[in-house]
C-alpha cells in the first residue's frame, strides 16, 4: 500500500526529485571528464553545490523559518531552531565520479523537543539512477516507492551480510585500527561484508532488508540523519557503539537479531584500538 505523504514528506520528495534531474544530466557526462579543463574534482563539487542550492531553495520556500545543516555550506538559520533540515545533496561522490550508479540525495528533518532532545521527524533518501525513493516519518513506518519496508528477519549469523565504510588513508589511526579489529572479528562468522560507498544508501538498504546491519566509525550527521529514521521505522535498531540511541560520529545499525552482535564487535574493535593507542 502506498504511503500517504505528509506535507513535509511531500516537500522533501519534490525537492530531491528536482535536484536529481540536474544530477542525472551531470552523471551522464561523467565519461567526458577526462577531457575537462577544470578536472573531475571541480566537476563533482559543482554538481554537489548546484544540487544543494536547488534543495535549499525549495525547502526554504516551503518552510522559511527552518534552519539548515548541509554538507557543502554547513549550518545556517537560528541557533535556537525548533526544526532543521539536514541535507547531503550527493552521497556517494566517488561512485558518481566513476560512473557507478550507487549514489543518493539524503534529506532529514530534525525537531528539537521541549526537553532539548533532538529527534529525526522525517527522512527521504532518493537514488536517482535506479529511481528508488526511500522515505519515513516518525511513527508512520518506512517505505520504498509504494512498498512498506521491514528489516530482514534473518537470525543465522552465517547468513548475514553487513555493510560498512572503509576508512581512507587520511583517517585517524584509531578509526583504521577499530575498523580492522571489527572486520577481523566479524569476517569468519558471516556471509559477507560490503563497502558500496554511500552511507545513506547503506542505511536505506538495512531498512529494506537487503543488508542485515551496517556500522561505520567517523561519519557525518548529513550522511545518516534520514537513514537512522528509516531503519527504526522499519523495525531495526540504530545506536552508537555504546548502545545509546543518540548517534554521534560512530554508528551501529541492524535488525533486532544481529544488532547486539554487531554492537559487541564494534565496541571490541574500538576498545582494542584504544588500547593500542595507549588511551
Amino acid at each position: 500500500m502506498a504511503p500517504r505523504l505528509s506535507p513535509n514528506l511531500t516537500i522533501m520528495a519534490n525537492a530531491a526529485q528536482k535536484a536529481a534531474k540536474r544530477l542525472l544530466r551531470d552523471f551522464s557526462e561523467v565519461e567526458q571528464l577526462q577531457v575537462s579543463i577544470k578536472g573531475p574534482g571541480d566537476f563533482v563539487s559543482q554538481a554537489d553545490i548546484r544540487a544543494e542550492n536547488s534543495i535549499r531553495e525549495d525547502l526554504m520556500k516551503a518552510r522559511p523559518g527552518y534552519a539548515f545543516l548541509m554538507e557543502e555550506s554547513g549550518a545556517s538559520g537560528s541557533e535556537n531552531w525548533t526544526w532543521r533540515w539536514v541535507v547531503d545533496p550527493l552521497d556517494g561522490t566517488t561512485n558518481f565520479l566513476h560512473g557507478m550508479p550507487h549514489w543518493a540525495i539524503s534529506i532529514g528533518l530534525e525537531r528539537r523537543l521541549p526537553t532539548g532532545e533532538i529527534e529525526v521527524a522525517a527522512g527521504v533518501i532518493y537514488a536517482p539512477a535506479v529511481d528508488e525513493m526511500f522515505m519515513a516519518e516518525k511513527g508512520a513506518g518506512a517505505y520504498m516507492n509504494d512498498r512498506r519496508l521491514r528489516v530482514s528477519a534473518r537470525r543465522d549469523l552465517s547468513e548475514a551480510v553487513f555493510a560498512t565504510g572503509i576508512p581512507f588513508a587520511i583517517a585517524p589511526p584509531r578509526q583504521r585500527l577499530a575498523f580492522a579489529r571489527t572486520l577481523g572479528l566479524l569476517s569468519p562468522q558471516i556471509a559477507g561484508i560490503r563497502r558500496f560507498g554511500s552511507a545513506a544508501l547503506d542505511l536505506a538498504w538495512v531498512a529494506a532488508g537487503r543488508f542485515d546491519g551496517y556500522w561505520e566509525i567517523g561519519i557525518k550527521p548529513w550522511d545518516i540523519a534520514a537513514g537512522t529514521l528509516l531503519v527504526r521505522e522499519a523495525g531495526g535498531y540504530v545506536t552508537d557503539p555504546e548502545g545509546r540511541e543518540t548517534v554521534g560520529a560512530d554508528i551501529v545499525s541492524g535488525n533486532p537479531h544481529f544488532h547486539p552482535v554487531l554492537l559487541q564487535a564494534v565496541a571490541e574493535g574500538l576498545a582494542a584500538a584504544g588500547s593500542a593507542m595507549g588511551s
